[in-house]
């Protein structure tokens, strides 16, 4: 893998759209109420769409700021939700695929896979072909449902034509990756061994004495609060480009179904505190004149 840095670096914000039953406490995991999405949605009765309303508020917060970043989908979601990844599309930014169902793909805990790669090829095609046949252009990038990611995902995603992952964390509070590098880099580098030219984006960190917090992800912002994300964003730019993102979602004032094992404070701080921590890390940023960029202007300027 080849490390990659510029002089003039560049935050890369990316947001997650998926809703609030896509987390693995609900959907899609070895511990979740239902398996798969498909079940799920067989079985709810209630209202399920928590999503529209506030990935249109975010869409008008980032017109305020004039930015254009990237918005990682589950493709899904076209079906779903019918007009919202237009309407992102519309607005200008960056569609990436943030897989078929938001499914994870290796498990939590030992990192072993839980989908075969033939499997996984599949469902990530049609996931690539959903979002480029509703926005009429080539999807670059991926993120992994819940930033587990494999090292073997890395040569399906290239023979695809993805030109880009953002999953990896390097951090010292989870570790949601297999990857045989011993030290993850904290900026872009490229992915070596895959039938084309690839890059990893890592997301930012702030490294306190040797212990890294992570310094992006909507449970990081919700529960750590802005400063520390700024103070992570900072610092990695200062090795590289970076990348910092949330969920639509974080901003929702409603509550939530009350269904999912395990993680019953998930969602306990969200809502209007979470979009004014998000104004105000891109107040600081702006003000600091640091370009923020979507992900495809960084991969095509390395």
């Amino acid at each position: 893998m080849v490390d990659v840095m510029t002089n003039e670096n560049k935050l890369a914000l990316t947001i997650d759209i998926e809703d609030w039953y896509h987390i693995p406490s609900v959907t899609g995991s070895p511990f979740s109420v239902y398996p798969h999405l498909k079940i799920f949605y067989e079985k709810w009765e209630g209202r399920y769409d928590y999503l529209s309303e506030p990935t249109t508020r975010i869409l008008e917060l980032l017109d305020d700021f004039g930015i254009k970043c990237t918005f990682f989908v589950v493709a899904d979601i076209v079906n779903k939700y019918p007009g919202l990844v237009e309407k992102i599309h519309d607005y200008g930014h960056e569609i990436a695929c943030h897989g078929l169902y938001h499914e994870c793909h290796i498990h939590p805990k030992t990192k072993e896979p839980l989908i075969t790669t033939d499997n996984f090829r599949t469902d990530t095609s049609e996931a690539k072909s959903i979002l480029e046949d509703i926005t009429g252009s080539k999807i670059l990038g991926y993120r992994a449902p819940n930033a587990l990611f494999g090292e073997w995902m890395y040569d399906i995603l290239s023979q695809l034509g993805f030109k880009y992952d953002s999953s990896i964390m390097n951090n010292s509070i989870v570790k949601k990756y297999s990857i045989t590098k011993k030290d993850v880099s904290s900026y872009p580098y490229q992915v070596n061994n895959v039938p084309s030219s690839f890059y990893e984006f890592p997301l930012a960190y702030w490294n306190l004495c040797g212990f890294k917090f992570p310094a992006s992800g909507g449970p990081y912002l919700r529960f750590f609060g802005s400063n520390l994300m700024l103070k992570g964003i900072r610092q990695s730019l200062q090795r590289g480009h970076t990348v910092f993102y949330f969920h639509s979602i974080d901003i929702s004032d409603e509550t939530f179904p009350n269904i999912g094992k395990n993680r019953p404070f998930f969602w306990s701080i969200k809502g209007k505190i979470i979009e004014k921590r998000i104004r105000h890390i891109l107040d600081h940023i702006q003000n600091e004149e640091i370009s923020i960029v979507c992900l495809k202007d960084i991969f095509r300027s390395i």
